[in-house]
């Protein structure tokens, strides 16, 4: 294993400009993952008996069919605040109740995953191309035959493929069974960039591409049309996939219905929300949001985090029950006092990941933020099959640490997902308990993340295990 990676690091240094730096431990076996399938309702015509919250969103999923950019967004955008009007047991009846073929139940269906419930059956994945792989083991695993791996491996943007980089090697060098040839391809350094990048991928004979990685490229790649090799980016667009294709991405919309999950399950009815402009951090709100108005719930006011006084907030009739913040660690240190001075400082407290921006230097500057719930990765908390604990990895390698870390357990899971693709898109209800969280596939080829959570604990982070499990 340890030459394995000294091999792959000489040839990256030579073909791309990069450099592995270091060396990971020896890996053991992908989890044992198992799916089963359930019996489909025959194919039928255009929904028109039923809720009538479903029958409206049936007739927008069949007419934005043919919709693209803002047109198809909206739409979409539409469709999905018509679902999520449903209490959990009419959509799982609804859903049910739609007929095989239904463009509609790609949208019900990827609603349910993200409230943690069941599919009715798996979703229609004509289109899907898995022929050249060989034959899968009796867990899902059936990865590629040729893997291209497109990241920005020189350039400004090498420090950050770097990790994602690593992380993939450590997973595919932890298999000990059959792996694909992989070649990696420099989008920076290639000329013609990330769709030349691709096209020689092609030519010479990859089955599978990973990547890219910049938004921009992978919405270029979309672009293309119909995908001659399919794909698993490492990002996401405002456009679905091409039919056939992955999307996998540390999605902010993730972690806000994840949060939202949590504040249900803690009877939380009315929600302070805290954050900050950046689209990242609006973004999770907008999921939050939509999330709590399913549960029952709901965001009382989204404040600034520059607000001085969050009094009137929490004098409003009906108060609050518990306040998320969409902010920065550097920024909740300072809102913890103003919060307290409002009386929230003993409500629940929930936060995005990005909480860890600007902490871990000082413990006794960070036990101000103890109590504070927060979306991690999996490897953090309860370990990754297949990789050693993070503090363990950090001393190999440095991308494995610090800042970096996240993106490694992303590049491990990128691996995890191209190995076991196949029975992520057809088995019913299949997941991977990743690096990242408890991955699963959509209706429109997009990583569903489920992360694990943490909490500060006397300034230091610490797992929550409950949080664990949705």
């Amino acid at each position: 294993m340890i030459e394995q990676m000294k091999h792959a690091s000489a040839r990256a240094r030579s073909m791309h400009r990069g450099a592995l730096k270091g060396m990971i431990a020896a890996l053991v076996l992908a989890a044992t993952l198992n799916g089963c399938s359930t019996v489909a309702p025959k194919a039928g015509g255009a929904v028109t008996a039923g809720h009538p919250l479903v029958v409206q969103a049936a007739q927008l999923a069949r007419s934005g069919a043919t919709l693209t950019g803002p047109a198809r967004q909206a739409n979409d955008a539409e469709i999905d605040r018509l679902l999520s009007q449903l209490d959990d047991a009419s959509l799982s009846r609804e859903a049910a109740a739609l007929p095989v073929g239904e463009p509609l139940y790609n949208y019900a269906g990827r609603a349910l995953l993200r409230r943690g419930l069941a599919l009715p059956r798996a979703f229609d994945r004509t289109g899907w191309k898995f022929g050249q792989r060989p034959a899968a083991e009796s867990d899902g695993y059936r990865p590629p035959v040729r893997m291209a791996v497109l990241l920005p491996l020189s350039g400004d943007l090498a420090v950050a493929s770097s990790p994602v980089r690593d992380g993939l090697l450590a997973g595919y060098y932890g298999e000990q069974r059959r792996r694909p040839e992989v070649v990696f391809y420099d989008t920076f350094g290639t000329a013609g960039g990330t769709l030349a990048a691709y096209d020689r991928a092609v030519a010479e004979g990859s089955d599978f591409v990973v990547g890219p990685l910049g938004r921009d490229e992978v919405g270029a790649l979309y672009g293309k049309g119909a995908l001659p090799v399919p794909v698993l980016a490492l990002n996401r667009t405002n456009n679905e996939p091409p039919i056939g294709n992955a999307s996998f991405s540390l999605s902010p919309e993730d972690e806000g219905f994840a949060a939202a999950e949590y504040l249900l399950n803690l009877k939380a009815k009315r929600v302070l929300v805290v954050g900050g402009a950046d689209e990242t951090q609006r973004r999770a709100v907008a999921a939050l949001r939509d999330r709590l108005a399913v549960g029952g719930a709901a965001v009382t006011d989204v404040a600034s985090e520059g607000t001085s006084d969050f009094a009137p907030y929490a004098s409003k009739e009906g108060g609050v029950d518990a306040v998320f913040l969409a902010v920065r660690g550097t920024s909740a240190r300072t809102l913890m006092p103003r919060l307290a001075l409002a009386g929230l400082a003993g409500k629940p407290r929930v936060a995005t990941s990005q909480l860890l921006s600007g902490t871990g230097s000082k413990a006794t500057e960070d036990a101000i933020l103890d109590g504070i719930a927060f979306p991690t990765e999996a490897w953090a908390t309860r370990g990754a099959r297949g990789l050693p604990s993070p503090a363990s990895a950090g001393t190999m390698l440095a991308t494995a640490k610090g800042p970096g870390a996240r993106l490694f357990a992303f590049g491990f899971d990128a691996w995890q997902i191209s190995a076991y693709l196949e029975y992520l898109a057809t088995a019913n209800n299949a997941h991977i308990e990743g690096a990242t969280g408890t991955l699963r596939l959509d209706g429109f080829g997009n990583v569903l993340r489920t992360p694990a959570w943490s909490t500060f604990r006397s300034g230091v982070t610490v797992p929550l295990p409950q949080g664990d499990k949705r």
